[in-house]
């Protein structure tokens, strides 16, 4: 096989708020940690064990302010985009790396609000929403008469 391939998909909770970083020329970018866990039980002892990973998430411009705006520490988030490693010169002189998720797509998945609502059997009423398209938000439409249809509209 001669290509290559460099997708990440990750479903996780936010581990702190979305820290914004804003460039000359407009443009701007959105650092923040989510965390994954894998459980299982320990055969030998019966002992039900957690492991935590942790990954730091990118994202940029439009879906940056999208997730400041929206996102919370403890939000549940789905994720995906490519692996990008980076290096820089610490404080101290050494060689420093780090590996990131440059985020394509993402969907939000709940709030913290809901989780810990659903943990109390209650479930939500808003459908998640998809990528950087509009946040989850429960919306009621009024019914509109037919004389206030023919407003000016551009279309």
């Amino acid at each position: 096989m001669s290509g290559t391939l460099n997708k990440v998909m990750l479903i996780g909770h936010l581990g702190d708020e979305v820290k914004m970083h804003y460039f000359e020329g407009g443009n701007c970018i959105g650092r923040f940690p989510i965390a994954t866990n894998e459980t299982y039980t320990n055969k030998q002892t019966g002992e039900k064990v957690t492991n935590t990973e942790w990954h730091n998430i990118v994202v940029r411009n439009k879906a940056a302010e999208i997730c400041e705006k929206y996102l919370s520490k403890g939000d549940k988030i789905y994720v995906e985009g490519r692996l990008k490693t980076r290096q820089w010169q610490g404080e101290d002189g050494n060689t420093r790396y780090t590996t990131e998720v440059n985020v394509q797509d993402f969907t939000f998945l709940s709030t913290k609000k809901e989780s810990m609502a659903n943990d109390a059997g209650n479930t939500p009423k808003t459908q998640p929403a998809s990528g950087t398209s509009q946040p989850k938000t429960s919306i009621e439409v009024q019914p509109v008469n037919e004389q206030e249809q023919d407003d000016d509209l551009p279309f």
